[in-house]
């Protein structure tokens, strides 16, 4: 699937970047010709680049010569046309998972999450265009706050999908297809490290409101949707895993175990939702099942492949259908390695 290819990942250097990365690099799908982490901050690309080589410390010495490298690092910014575009060049796959992904902080910085979130997108696109880029792929990792958006984030990736489906008019020679999904567990900006840190601490742990459900995968569940939608999808499509939701107090529950550890409501964050949706109601009609995915067809009627659409479901796929039961909820965590024993040092110190 990868054999040969020249692979960009934009936002490289974040939770799901690096877990894309080691998939890359196991050769699991096929053994790339090259990967591109392309991100604006030096000391995360210095730190990945040391990972690795294997190395724990060193001078920027390793910087020298890494062109060689089946791994390569570029600082840039999806912002700039100019640095994005010059990513681009000679590149077969595009991974695009830079954002602005922490809901309070896009209220507060609305304009800087739709210069990363949208403008950011639209650059890949132009770049492509412009210069008859012979780009074959370009997948546009989404969120399930995209759905039926009520926050600033959500906003800007809901549009980012549409930037990229609508590409594919722009840009006829290359496939764009998108990714939604929820909440990946213990990913950079999820509620399961604060637990941990708060726990450890003696608490207490703090809930938003009681009612509250999220969808849960892992950073590998993740990486498997992008590899689907990669390898099934068809032009326009947004690809959505089949999983799990739960209620965050159990989530909670679970991780304090025995421990005597209050829990404390806080009130809804601005932006937040108290469940999430992966497929709304408008958009059921044009979806499909998939393995163990849902297929949502282009909202573009141009784009559609034309084939008759037999929808899979009848309502909106939400993470307050279906949720886990208390049991289910710690089975997962302990499967995931998520329990607080679990990361934890011998000093009983949280592992990051």
């Amino acid at each position: 699937m990868f054999d040969n290819k020249r692979i960009l990942i934009t936002g490289g250097t974040g939770s799901l970047g690096k877990v894309l990365t080691k998939r890359l690099l196991s050769g699991e799908c096929g053994k790339p010709k090259k990967i591109i982490i392309f991100s604006r901050d030096e000391a995360k690309q210095h730190f990945m680049r040391l990972e690795y080589l294997q190395k724990k410390a060193t001078t920027d010495e390793v910087i020298y010569h890494q062109i060689n490298e089946i791994l390569e690092f570029r600082i840039g910014d999806v912002r700039d046309y100019f640095s994005i575009s010059s990513a681009l060049q000679q590149v077969d796959v595009v991974f695009n998972a830079a954002a602005l992904k922490q809901v309070p902080t896009c209220e507060y910085v609305p304009y800087q999450a739709l210069l990363t979130n949208i403008l950011g997108p639209e650059n890949i696109v132009r770049a492509i265009e412009d210069q008859h880029l012979p780009v074959e792929t370009v997948v546009g990792i989404s969120t399930d706050k995209a759905c039926k958006p009520v926050n600033v984030m959500g906003m800007t990736k809901s549009i980012q999908e549409r930037v990229f489906i609508q590409a594919n008019m722009r840009c006829p020679n290359t496939r764009f297809i998108c990714v939604r999904y929820g909440n990946v567990l213990a990913s950079r900006g999820s509620v399961i490290p604060l637990f941990h840190e708060q726990i450890l601490k003696g608490g207490p742990v703090t809930i938003t409101t009681k009612e509250m459900t999220r969808f849960l995968l892992s950073l590998d569940q993740a990486v498997d949707t992008i590899f689907a939608a990669y390898k099934e999808a068809l032009r326009g499509e947004t690809y959505i895993p089949r999983v799990p939701s739960a209620k965050v107090t159990d989530i909670a529950a679970a991780l304090i175990g025995e421990r005597n550890i209050e829990i404390k409501m806080t009130g809804i964050r601005p932006g937040e939702k108290i469940h999430e949706i992966l497929v709304s109601e408008e958009e059921c009609s044009r979806t499909i099942e998939r393995g163990n995915y849902y297929a949502i067809a282009p909202i573009l009627p141009e784009i559609r492949s034309g084939a008759k659409i037999m929808p899979a479901l009848q309502g909106e796929y939400s993470s307050a259908d279906n949720v886990m039961s208390f049991d289910e909820v710690k089975q997962l965590l302990k499967k995931q390695k998520l329990m607080v024993e679990d990361v934890i040092n011998e000093n009983g110190e949280l592992l990051r």
